[in-house]
């Protein structure tokens, strides 16, 4: 859905973000801000700054930043449109009739129904559960250690013991047979007529991550095949992008995310604490799963069970977390079989230490590996030896792969220079990768001023932005070419053809970016911590400094940069005409 820029921004500023942030973060006011402690990752000391004046929130550990809708889409997880539906909902603003052509209006009208027959079906189910109906699958859950208030977080439910009555229940409530059949709640026969595939089995609703019903996993009672089943794919459940329990993960804030494989697992490490728990669908995970996943984490730990094909999936979804650039961890569930039983045998701070302890994931691989060779035979042992050189050759920088090739030489007793050749060898015989560069001296070259210039022209942004009476008496001196980062460029453009109209919106100058990493820098111009200084001498004295510095900067840019570019010269000789009046001149912060 599309939304016009002047919707957009009267949303924006109907919704304060302060107040907003402090829906879900304590925030104490300190001087011009508030603060309090990052919800996007774990700390101690509160470096989570919200400006009022400014509406902008910045991290100064993270370096998460942004407008209200930066952090309402990357705390609840929405897309843009999703936020504006729902800071217009929280402000009473009406948004615009969706418009579009005739057949997509059906089709979100289509989706909108399936949701409904599911939700609908989930409601049915979880009354049957509680019911006498429903005392088999309710005594097997209880068997299985869970509470009622579990039970009930995620819908948990039960199909009875004849198919025909979920149908007959959707019947009586409007819902057409082709629209339940195209839901895969049910399907057609000679013999039965319509009649739904879940009987007899205790039912796990599926959700998306804004917990609408999407698809159902069933788990049969008794000794019935298959014993678990799940929905078919529909237009609103794709098995291959979705997971389950990652609509209460993604707000777990747990700095990481548990992989399990099956629903039970998730449910009783939920109910243990540990909400970031998710499960596949009763697939392989896919790599439409690892993209997900990475929307929410940088580090997934799997807790994938204990035996043969639980080793066997755990490898394979190593290989897919790295090709996504996620951090992949193994933790070790013996000896149990699985996340369930390990709780229910060692219980929650047993299973905080296995996470602490959770294997990296390049060394589970190599330790499988060796338990196919026999190191006692010195010729098993060379293959064994040649086999992590050709893994070391999947790290695609000379860095990681050094790092890795060291670790493993002093953990399995290789000496370092074999590894190093035998790598070298394989990955010039092989094209997989480059030979590993080792310089011959450990000195690293010194940071350049570069970064200084940047928290220069970092500061200036704030303090204009902070104190808008300025740039009148600055802006024959500077201008948005000083600024000699792109994207500090482009803010500097838009803030200053706002200044000259008497306006500056900075969260609105955060919303002209669409990437989230160039909003996050976008909004650390606006957050530069400005010096704490008593005397308006000392305050001014700072301000002229950080002033020279971004022209000399500037000037120092177009010199180097100007070749046979003529308008680089012109740049470059109007920037020292400037630097030298800028140097004798007084600038008053009055």
């Amino acid at each position: 859905m599309y939304y016009s820029d002047e919707i957009v921004e009267e949303v924006r500023a109907r919704n304060d973000i302060v107040e907003v942030v402090s829906g879900y973060v304590r925030l104490q006011k300190k001087g011009g801000r508030h603060w309090g402690l990052c919800p996007f990752h774990n700390e101690k000391s509160a470096s989570f700054s919200v400006n009022g004046d400014l509406q902008v929130y910045h991290c100064f550990g993270c370096g998460a930043g942004g407008n209200v809708y930066t952090f309402v889409m990357n705390y609840e997880n929405y897309s843009f449109p999703e936020a504006v539906k729902m800071l217009a909902e929280r402000a009473g603003v009406a948004l615009p009739e969706e418009s579009g052509s005739e057949g997509a209006r059906q089709r979100e009208s289509r989706r909108a129904r399936l949701l409904e027959v599911n939700k609908a079906a989930a409601k049915f189910f979880y009354y049957q559960l509680r019911s006498p109906h429903g005392e088999i699958g309710y005594r097997y859950l209880k068997k299985r250690e869970l509470s009622d208030e579990t039970m009930h977080r995620f819908g948990l439910g039960f199909a009875g013991k004849n198919g025909a009555y979920l149908v007959q229940y959707l019947r009586e409530r409007g819902f057409e047979d082709e629209l339940i059949q195209e839901a895969g709640l049910a399907s057609h026969s000679e013999k039965y007529g319509l009649n739904s595939q879940f009987w007899n089995r205790v039912m796990y609703p599926i959700q998306d991550i804004n917990n609408r019903v999407i698809g159902f996993g069933g788990r049969v009672m008794g000794d019935g095949e298959p014993k678990y089943l799940n929905s078919p794919e529909t237009p609103i459940f794709d098995k291959r992008r979705n997971l389950y329990g990652l609509n209460y993960a993604r707000k777990a804030r747990s700095g990481n995310i548990i992989l399990c494989e099956g629903y039970m697992d998730v449910i009783a490490m939920h109910q243990e604490g540990f909400t970031q728990a998710v499960a596949s669908l009763g697939t392989a995970f896919t790599a439409e799963q690892a993209a997900l996943l990475r929307r929410y984490t940088e580090t997934v730990l799997l807790a994938y069970d204990s035996d043969g094909a639980g080793v066997k999936a755990a490898l394979r979804a190593i290989g897919i977390l790295r090709e996504a650039g996620l951090i992949g961890k193994v933790i070790n569930m013996q000896p149990y079989k699985d996340p369930d039983e390990f709780m229910k045998g060692l219980g929650r701070e047993a299973f905080e230490e296995r996470i602490r302890q959770a294997e990296n994931s390049f060394f589970f691989e190599v330790r499988i590996l060796q338990g196919q060779f026999d190191m006692d035979d010195p010729e098993e042992k060379t293959r064994f030896h040649r086999e992590i050189a050709k893994k070391l050759c999947e790290f695609s920088e000379d860095v990681e792969r050094d790092n890795y090739l060291q670790a493993v030489a002093e953990k399995y007793y290789i000496g370092i220079d074999n590894l190093r050749r035998l790598v070298s060898s394989y990955a010039r015989g092989t094209g997989l990768a480059k030979p590993i560069y080792r310089p011959k001296s450990g000195i690293q070259k010194k940071k350049g001023p570069e970064e200084g210039a940047r928290q220069s022209q970092r500061l200036l942004i704030t303090w204009i932005s902070t104190e808008p009476g300025l740039y009148g008496r600055i802006k024959k001196y500077i201008s948005a070419a000083d600024f000699t980062v792109e994207i500090y460029r482009r803010v500097a453009e838009r803030l200053f053809s706002e200044l000259e109209e008497g306006r500056a919106n900075p969260a609105g100058i955060i919303s002209m970016f669409e990437d989230s990493e160039e909003q996050k820098e976008a909004a650390a111009l606006f957050s530069a911590m400005l010096p704490q200084l008593d005397s308006r001498q000392e305050r001014e004295k700072a301000f002229q400094e950080i002033l020279l510095s971004v022209k000399k900067n500037s000037y120092e840019h177009y010199i180097s940069h100007m070749g046979a570019d003529m308008g680089a010269l012109a740049r470059a000789i109007e920037g020292k005409k400037a630097l030298e009046e800028l140097a004798g001149t007084h600038i008053s912060l009055d």
